[in-house]
């Protein structure tokens, strides 16, 4: 049996019942965990992304993707979970690929993912495993000091597709104040009006670096992000202090590597290889989208 042939025997059936739902695949990228529509008849609303990804109360994730086949692989749109429309999502994008490659699309395990930020060259490893090229969305980090509860932090702006606010963290990561730092520098009003993901970043060799993200749009700390592991890369090359490649451990547990091109110091390329996996089908019912507001003690 190919891939194609296990996907679509496993593919969501109709509850003729009551409620035909909405057919959905469930995926995850290093610790990213997201849902996808494929060829859907119409977007899906804000509203709808909100209360699908909100855990506990509905499938949860964060994020949602929508993937069309185009003639030289797919297309993609991502949304946060708050509903709003991302650039990019490199996690998301590995898992894209791979479950556009596992529906046949591209050619053998070679695809072209089209996205909002440019189109990704993607190669299938294996069930697990998508390796992405991307096309030159990396800016030039540019060191910037911030403050916020009550302590200047030196820190790197860098766009990858969307904007990181790269912070090196000289201490090990298990006591970095995520939940209340994260939101103060993601939000920080040198960083607006879009604001920023922000990535904790320690050193432990000049191949590998630990890696700890706060996501705007999940706004919560999340197990990976890839964009934020590729501006922590690039951030560390412009310091002097990493060579390609470069192994990102992250929190979910699943290692990135990041390889590319460096001239003059600066990271101007980069491959990103790294988990992506289809998890389950399923079908989205009116229900999942009947979720309350959470209560504000």
């Amino acid at each position: 049996m190919t891939p194609a042939d296990d996907i679509a025997s496993h593919a969501p059936t109709a509850d003729v019942e009551t409620d035909t739902g909405t057919p959905a695949y469930f995926l995850s990228g290093a610790g990213n965990d997201f849902l996808a529509l494929v060829e859907p008849a119409h977007d899906p609303t804000s509203e709808q992304i909100r209360a699908w990804c909100s855990r506990g109360l509905s499938i949860g994730a964060d994020g949602l993707f929508t993937l069309d086949r185009t003639n030289d692989g797919a297309r993609m749109r991502y949304w946060n979970a708050d509903g709003g429309s991302g650039d990019l999502c490199l996690n998301g994008s590995r898992c894209a690929a791979q479950l556009a490659s596992q529906l046949g699309w591209g050619a053998g395990n070679a695809l072209r993912l089209h996205t909002s930020a440019g189109i990704l060259d993607a190669v299938r490893r294996s069930t697990t495993q998508v390796t992405l090229a991307l096309p030159d969305i990396i800016s030039v980090p540019e060191a910037r000091s911030l403050d916020a509860a009550n302590t200047t932090f030196e820190g790197w702006s860098i766009t990858v597709g969307v904007p990181h606010f790269v912070l090196p963290w000289p201490g090990g990561l298990g006591k970095v104040p995520i939940t209340s730092l994260g939101p103060a520098l993601r939000g920080h009003p040198q960083l607006e009006p879009a604001g920023a993901n922000v990535d904790f970043l320690h050193v432990r060799s000049s191949h590998a670096i630990d890696l700890r993200t706060y996501e705007r749009g999940v706004e919560a700390e999340t197990l990976a992000c890839g964009t934020g592991a590729i501006a922590a890369v690039a951030v560390g090359i412009a310091r002097g202090e990493l060579t390609l490649p470069v192994e990102v451990r992250t929190s979910g547990g699943l290692d990135l590597e990041i390889d590319g091109d460096v001239q003059g110091g600066r990271l101007v390329s980069a491959t990103l290889t790294g988990d992506a996996r289809v998890v389950a089908t399923c079908h989205l019912f009116r229900a999942a989208a009947a979720v309350p507001t959470p209560t504000t003690w």
